[in-house]
């Protein structure tokens, strides 16, 4: 098992969003914005790695998150992008600098209220494996 694609998926992953053209102006990032956010933005979160690796060969699982935070009203808006992140990630064919990518699955989506209603903020969780 390794970590070494980590990155690689992660660098593949914020191409794919920051491409979409269902993104057109919407920003993805990787830390919370400083100042004034974006309206909507698509932020890559937290992943946690297992080790897949069988006689075949060295892989690993990649559990990661893709938040939509919006503070327009209702959750249309935060769920449409929702919508759009699953479309761009789900079976898409990423080329990786470290390890080959053998899929990305959505695996869980949470949709909550935040600052006491004013922010909608949608959790999904994908799996990615790759194999070494």
């Amino acid at each position: 098992m390794s970590y070494a694609a980590a990155t690689a998926l992660q660098v593949a992953v914020y191409g794919r969003l920051s491409g979409w053209p269902g993104f057109a102006g919407v920003a993805v990032v990787d830390a919370m914005p400083t100042g004034t956010a974006p309206e909507t933005f698509v932020l890559i979160g937290p992943e946690a790695v297992v080790d897949q690796s069988d006689k075949t060969g060295a892989g690993a699982e990649h559990r990661f998150e893709v938040a939509v935070i919006s503070t327009d009203t209702g959750f249309l808006s935060a769920k449409t992008a929702a919508a759009e992140v699953s479309q761009a990630l789900v079976g898409a064919s990423l080329t990786l600098a470290a390890g080959h990518l053998v899929g990305i699955w959505f695996q869980r989506a949470v949709a909550r209220r935040l600052d006491e209603g004013a922010t909608r903020r949608i959790d999904l969780t994908f799996r990615a494996r790759i194999e070494f």
